[in-house]
């Protein structure tokens, strides 16, 4: 962090070029900076146009294979034959890459998708320079990087900039419709508090190291498997599964880290790496250096799976997050479910369901499951006109009813990013911001770094 504060403490005198979260860029286009890409994320925003961006993109970063994937991957967007884009990549590589994108002042908000241990450092130093900051999971994987973040949103108030984590699960149409069956009281009922034996809220992602994105095997950079860069699973997939939580189950209502939530329990196991699957996954051989200490006879481990409990207003949350080395489907998984007074609701995506993601309802135990296939049909008939082919089906289950939504009708992955952007890009010409963004994000990131700690000094499993 000596390199990041140096750098701010040149800031303060210097007057704010760009537009302030009161919209005063006026209907101009808005100047993108791309720093130090390091993750496929950062170009998958650039998959396709953004109307409110300038198709003059400015990018800093260090000499090296990932920015020059990051170039390939827009390159390809431009270059294809169905909807190409137009990006004009300026491109600046050297050791003094952060200072040149502070002092130039090029752009009006910046994206970082790369190394997670630089991350937080990036945010701040991007904020003290009037730049807005549109950020890939995580934001912090260390206690030390959460005071950082604090420090950040508090200097994002005085330069009147906003930073934005970039939430994509919030856009998937099974956890949308998750959140509007959750809020009718005459389906759902009131959400149970369960315990610390028996989370009422309970979720698992399983995600794979070697896997293909937009068609083609992921080539993921060596840091990628060290936990001090990327950070552990429990401080970096969790950060979507407590958003939802948080999204989901307490809308328009802040959660504060200072009083809402407390971490109860946290554990972390490691993912065994063999050296040719590191480079079939990385192209690089042997181990690099900094990844010698989690050598086990030759074979890395990655502690890159753990568990969560935690309690936010009461409610108790269990989570679970998974890393393999590979999938024979290719596809990642999710799954969980949320308990009700009157039904529970429950994502699955497994053998049984095809590993297809699936929603249903379950009456709860006391509950009529007439009552219960009567309440969902009436709210699933009011999404209809959202939601074209959205239907309800029962099971061989009594009292389980699956909701179901034509994979058709589902936008991808990759589409979320194009969709949390163009909110960002809103907020920023109308200067509007959910009140509640900030204090999520950090109670978000208190949880997951406390989680890390919590881990690291108990047992390993």
């Amino acid at each position: 962090m000596k390199r990041f504060e140096s750098l701010l403490r040149l800031l303060p005198a210097v007057p704010l070029l760009f537009a302030s979260c009161s919209g005063s860029a006026g209907q101009r286009p808005l100047r993108l900076v791309v720093l130090d890409p390091g993750h496929f994320h950062a170009s998958l925003l650039q998959k396709n146009a953004l109307a409110e961006l300038s198709d003059t993109v400015r990018v800093y970063a260090p000499e090296g294979e990932e920015v020059e994937q990051y170039l390939a991957a827009v390159a390809s967007y431009n270059g294809r034959a169905e909807e190409p884009t137009s990006w004009r990549e300026v491109v600046y590589t050297g050791p003094d890459y952060l200072e040149r994108m502070v002092g130039e002042r090029a752009g009006d908000l910046v994206v970082l998708a790369g190394n997670n241990r630089k991350k937080t450092g990036y945010i701040l130093a991007s904020v003290k320079a009037g730049y807005h900051v549109l950020s890939d999971k995580p934001l912090a994987v260390c206690r030390e990087d959460f005071d950082t973040l604090r420090a950040a949103y508090a200097e994002a108030h005085r330069r009147g900039v906003w930073i934005c984590d970039l939430m994509t699960e919030r856009y998937d149409a099974l956890n949308v419709l998750t959140r509007n069956l959750m809020h009718d009281a005459e389906l759902f009922g009131d959400l149970l508090p369960g315990s610390a034996d028996d989370p009422s809220i309970s979720m698992r992602s399983i995600h794979h190291f070697f896997k293909s994105v937009s068609g083609r095997p992921l080539i993921r950079p060596a840091w990628y498997y060290d936990v001090e860069q990327q950070g552990e699973g429990i401080a970096d997939v969790t950060t979507h599964l407590i958003d939802l939580v948080f999204w989901q189950c307490f809308p328009e209502n802040p959660v504060r880290y200072e009083t809402d939530v407390e971490v109860l329990a946290a554990s972390h196991w490691p993912t065994a790496v063999r050296a040719e699957d590191f480079r079939l996954s990385t192209g690089v051989e042997p181990f690099p250096p900094y990844l010698e200490k989690y050598l086990r006879d030759g074979v890395l481990e990655v502690m890159a799976n753990g568990r969560i409990l935690f309690r936010v207003k009461g409610v108790h949350v269990g989570m679970e997050v998974v890393w393999n080395w590979s999938s024979p489907n290719g596809e990642d998984a999710f799954s969980s479910v949320v308990r009700g007074s009157r039904a529970s609701i429950e994502v699955v995506q497994d053998e049984t369901t095809g590993n297809v993601k699936s929603l249903y309802v379950l009456a709860a135990g006391e509950a009529d499951p007439a009552q219960t296939l009567t309440a969902l049909r009436r709210r699933v008939a009011a999404l209809q006109p959202d939601y074209p082919g959205l239907r309800v089906v029962e099971t061989d289950i009594p009292g389980r009813f699956l909701v179901d939504l034509p994979v058709a009708a589902r936008p991808g992955h990759e589409v979320h990013f194009g969709q949390v952007a163009e909110r960002f890009l809103r907020s920023i010409r109308t200067g509007e911001m959910p009140a509640w963004e900030e204090a999520n994000t950090l109670a978000k990131y208190y949880i997951t770094t406390m989680a890390v700690e919590q881990a690291r000094t108990a047992s390993p499993e």
